[in-house]
């Protein structure tokens, strides 16, 4: 089951923590998060999994940064989140989708007891003009049914900037 929006609230401070909140930005059955001002870009054209990929960080300023077809960036967002007892998800909202940026396609769903920044998987089909602090994504709550771990120790758990792929630690492992 997705919590409602009023039920998100509900639980603000308790089980569900997202900071800075602003009560305008709750909808039906999730809640708006923003833009930081920056975003990162690999620098090689071909990426390696078993391998660190170097990157770059863009500094997104007030009169906004275009967007590239076919070119990968990640984003942060402002706000800082934490869930106990319920699973993060998230997606980009419809009306930036519908103008061809995609938000975190394949990675929306988060562990319980994620504690962090999101960074957003960003990818457009024409260019466009993106600015920091706009509304780019929604998180939603789903309810869990039977016993959970929280999960503490993930790659990315209790980040504060946007995080490139660490997919190559899983390769240590072997």
């Amino acid at each position: 089951m997705i919590l409602s929006g009023k039920e998100i609230v509900k639980h603000l401070g308790k089980e569900i923590i997202i900071t800075p909140f602003h009560p305008e930005r709750v909808n039906p059955n999730s809640y708006n998060l923003s833009l930081y001002n920056q975003l990162m870009v690999y620098d090689d054209y071909e990426l390696d999994m078993a391998k660190p990929n170097p990157a770059s960080i863009i500094d997104i300023p007030e009169d906004g940064y275009v967007l590239q077809p076919n070119k990968l960036y990640l984003g942060r967002t402002n706000e800082y989140t934490k869930t106990d007892g319920y699973i993060p998800m998230l997606e980009g909202r419809s009306s930036v989708g519908r103008l061809g940026v995609f938000i975190h396609v394949t990675a929306g769903f988060g562990d319980v007891g994620f504690a962090g920044y999101w960074t957003l998987e960003i990818f457009c089909v024409q260019p466009i003009r993106i600015y920091p602090n706009v509304e780019i994504c929604q998180i939603y709550y789903h309810d869990i049914d039977g016993e959970y771990d929280t999960y503490q120790h993930g790659k990315y758990q209790n980040n504060s900037g946007i995080q490139p792929s660490m997919l190559w630690k899983d390769f240590q492992k072997k």
